[in-house]
């Protein structure tokens, strides 16, 4: 490759970046048809079949004798094939049969394969679990490998088992791996010199080379260290870079964060601050008197204290003369926000003078000589503010352009062609996982001559590794301290037909609360056995025939919701019949029980939100609440989710427990528009990896910034990345 090189060693060679843009049908032995196939499970290049490594290794270097071949373990035998026998078993599945002797003793090996090549005379080594089959040695589908292939690359080795893809088995998957490796090597090293002595990093090109065919198992060990450090690196090196072109190309403003509207604020609340609240806020303040744009993510539990920081950084924005906004991604949860800031603002006394809520007459244009924060509500069938009644949506359009509107509660309408800010100052993105980077982006842009302060929120708790992977690029910061007088909420399983949860219902609402029951799905389906919102409505209907109940969902027309959820808030109904659009942002603290119909069916992470929204803070304390979750899980994966939520109301050991069961798969989907997935490292088993890696592209970056001296990297992280590099272009 042109350019500077970035190691003294493996100077010449193939660039991973370059391999990356060569097509894995030039690989010998993979036509179009098997190119196809694997480009539908995400093999395209030759980069990503190197980067298909085994799952796994069997020491095959030992032949046992059949004698005293070990049961039950994976080993390696050798023999002649005695006799064979084939038997069709259905129209598509055969069975062979093959007797083995070595001198010592026989064994019978079995396979469902009609296109196994095995003949009666031949010198072969299987490869598997021996086992007793009506007293006889025996192994089932064993790998088999013909002793007159000169050069196998299965016997008398470490064998890598490469995981089956595109249709091609492990066998020939590795067959075309090393093809690959014969004419891709040796690749170019793209570490500095002093980074690999530093860490004690094998080669790159030896790393490829033993990562799938090492003499010794701990080859292998070495070489799958250094790539996974090559991966994370890369990803931790991609949000160094943006973090680095957020601070250069930032246009930031300077805020006086030492105003009245805070203080006010913060006096008026009926509670004090908890110290986590206090040191994010303490963080917050920091950013919005820099000189440099706030991105920063605010992680934490549910109940935690959140909004409180939020409003905290939105009056700052609001009283430096700027304009602020809170972005959230259902209309239930912008109403929820609109409705407790409004009530805050008047607990504070901040409220336009003349006013009383949303309903208010006052002036917009006239303020008076007290502080005053006008707020609106601006969805996509609402547009409301507690300055002024009987707004049209294109009078909220004027007032907010015009800058007559402090503080602005919304959707995605907020980002919407038509909605202009005078300046915009300070903006909140709320549940940010439902949102991409694209909107954050076009939120940001509503400010044109300046970059706005940007404070990204979820609820939903990340564990370390992710939070350093996907948010590498902000400053992160946790609340897992819980206000005082915070009571976890009892969470039980009970059966589909378990009617104890009838009794609890009812004697929750005879003391004079209020019960939620969540079904996964709106209507009926045949496809899905899970009960559905509409059906168990009408059912609960006769099992309570004396209580008031409703029924939400997001099919409903925006009205009848506002209606419903305004009855529920005022305990008009007893009982709430919901999907999981009460996920996020209800807050009816004189709720008490949470009833979760096929419990198995949902997410960890969702129904730990859901969990949240009883329990909640009063201003006379927290009622005790109960979770009930109805389910008979079927999956090992339902199973275990179910016994996370019973055993802890801990959302961050929710959060690593969920990442373990899902797996680590698709962790960038968060993003919705992120980077390619992790081939080989794992977020959990890798976090010291992870840690180092950050460590060192930050340390790159600022030596660097641009990469100019690291031509090689810098393309390897471009081509890698490929159309999902995007989002480094934007900040």
């Amino acid at each position: 490759m042109a350019g500077m090189t970035t190691s003294a060693r493996e100077q010449t060679g193939r660039s991973l970046a370059y391999l990356a843009t060569l097509p894995v049908d030039l690989v010998k032995g993979i036509g179009p048809r098997t190119a196809k196939r694997l480009g539908e499970a995400g093999i395209d290049s030759v980069a990503d079949l190197l980067l298909h490594v085994p799952r796994r290794y069997l020491d095959r270097s030992q032949i046992f004798d059949l004698s005293n071949v070990p049961l039950g373990e994976e080993v390696t035998v050798g023999g002649t094939v005695e006799k064979v026998n084939r038997r069709r078993i259905s129209r598509k599945r055969t069975m062979i049969e093959a007797r083995i002797t070595d001198g010592t003793s026989t064994m019978t090996a079995v396979w469902f394969n009609p296109y196994l090549k095995i003949s009666e005379g031949q010198e072969v080594a299987l490869s598997g679990k021996a086992e007793l089959f009506r007293g006889r040695l025996q192994m089932k589908a064993p790998d088999l490998d013909r002793l007159d292939d000169d050069d196998s690359l299965v016997t008398g080795r470490v064998v890598p088992v490469h995981p089956a893809i595109g249709g091609l088995s492990t066998r020939q998957i590795r067959i075309s791996v090393d093809n690959a490796l014969s004419r891709a090597t040796p690749i170019t090293e793209v570490l500095p010199d002093d980074m690999i002595d530093r860490l004690d990093l094998v080669g790159r090109n030896e790393a490829f080379r033993n990562v799938h065919f090492p003499e010794e198992r701990a080859d292998a060990d070495r070489a799958r260290a250094r790539l996974v450090f090559d991966e994370l690196f890369r990803l931790q090196l991609a949000l160094a870079l943006r973090k680095r072109r957020q601070i250069d190309e930032a246009r930031g403003i300077v805020l006086d964060v030492d105003g009245e509207l805070a203080t006010t604020f913060f006096d008026s609340l009926p509670f004090d601050l908890t110290g986590g609240q206090q040191a994010v806020i303490d963080d917050i303040r920091s950013d919005l008197a820099s000189e440099h744009p706030m991105h920063r993510l605010l992680q934490g539990e549910v109940g935690s204290g959140k909004t409180v920081v939020a409003l905290a950084a939105l009056l700052v924005g609001v009283e430096a003369g700027y304009q602020a906004a809170i972005m959230a991604p259902t209309e239930v949860l912008a109403d929820q926000h609109y409705l407790s800031t409004v009530a805050s603002i008047e607990d504070a006394g901040l409220a336009p003078a003349g006013t009383d809520g949303a309903a208010g007459t006052a002036n917009l244009f006239e303020k008076g000589d007290s502080p005053e924060v006008r707020v609106a509500l601006l969805t996509a069938n609402r547009a409301i503010s507690n300055a002024a009644s009987d707004l049209s949506r294109a009078d909220l359009h004027a007032l907010i352009a015009g800058g007559d509107i402090d503080l602005v509660v919304g959707t995605h309408s907020l980002i919407q062609e038509g909605v202009e800010f005078a300046r915009l100052g300070v903006a909140v993105v709320d549940e940010q996982h439902r949102f991409g980077v694209h909107q954050r982006v076009r939120l940001r842009e509503k400010a044109q001559d300046y970059d706005p302060d940007l404070l990204i929120m979820t609820a939903t708790p990340i564990p370390r590794t992710l939070a350093m992977t996907l948010y590498g690029d902000l400053d992160v910061s946790v609340l897992d301290e819980m206000p005082p007088g915070h009571m976890d909420v009892p969470t039980r399983r009970v059966g589909p037909d378990d009617t104890s949860v009838h009794d609890l219902i009812r004697s929750e609402v005879a003391a004079g609360h209020q019960a939620f029951i969540v079904c996964p799905l709106v209507e009926d389906s045949d496809k899905l056995q899970a009960k559905s919102a509409t059906a168990e409505y009408e059912r609960l209907m006769g099992v309570y025939p004396d209580l008031t109940l409703g029924l939400l969902h997001g099919q409903m027309r925006p009205a009848e919701k506002d209606d419903v959820m305004r009855r529920f808030r005022a305990g008009e109904i007893d009982v709430l019949v919901a999907t999981t659009v009460i996920e996020v942002g209800i807050d009816v603290p004189n709720a008490t029980v949470m009833v979760i119909e096929d419990a198995d069916r949902f997410g960890l992470n969702q129904l730990h939100q859901l969990r949240g929204r009883v329990g909640r803070p009063r201003p006379d304390g927290v009622l005790p609440a109960f979770c009930i979750l109805v389910a008979d899980p079927t999956t090992p994966e339902g199973k275990a989710r179910i016994e996370a939520m019973v055993a802890t109301n801990d959302g961050f050991r929710l959060a690593e427990e969920d990442l373990r069961i899902r797996g680590q798969g698709t962790v960038f989907g968060a993003r919705q528009s992120g980077m390619t997935d992790l081939k080989l490292a794992d977020l959990l088993r890798d976090l010291d990896v992870l840690v180092t890696a950050r460590r060192e592209a930050l340390a790159l970056v600022q030596q660097d910034p641009k990469l100019i001296e690291h031509p090689d990297l810098a393309e390897e992280v471009r081509l890698l990345l490929g159309d999902d590099d995007e989002w480094l272009q934007r900040s």
